[in-house]
């Protein structure tokens, strides 16, 4: 257990967030391994950020925009798909629990 803390204190000298890293009792008594292997995982995506051979995908960068307040105000009228569309088919005019009428 105390080479496990050792390993994940220098996972987190290298830069590894604490968010990303598992607690020790979760290798140690094989509770929770989905968190050891995003640790893992988290350690490989350091590494090929430093130029090492990693695993896993590249690490992200920060990507800061600025807007103008013009931007910010054209913006402001668009509803997002996430509200939804008018466009294309739709689930309007299903019965559910009902028969399907299809003679007259």
């Amino acid at each position: 257990m105390e080479n496990i803390g050792k390993f994940l204190d220098g996972c987190y000298s290298y830069g590894v967030a604490r968010s990303d890293l598992f607690q020790t009792v979760d290798l140690f008594e094989n509770q929770n391994m989905t968190q050891v292997v995003v640790g893992l995982h988290a350690l490989g995506r350091k590494a090929g950020a430093k130029g090492k051979r990693g695993i896993g995908p590249k690490e992200s960068q920060e990507n800061k925009r600025s807007f103008t307040e013009e931007q910010r105000r054209a913006g402001e009228g668009v509803i997002g798909l996430q509200m939804g569309t008018n466009k294309g088919p739709s689930q309007a005019g299903l019965n559910f629990g009902k028969i399907r009428a299809i003679i007259d």
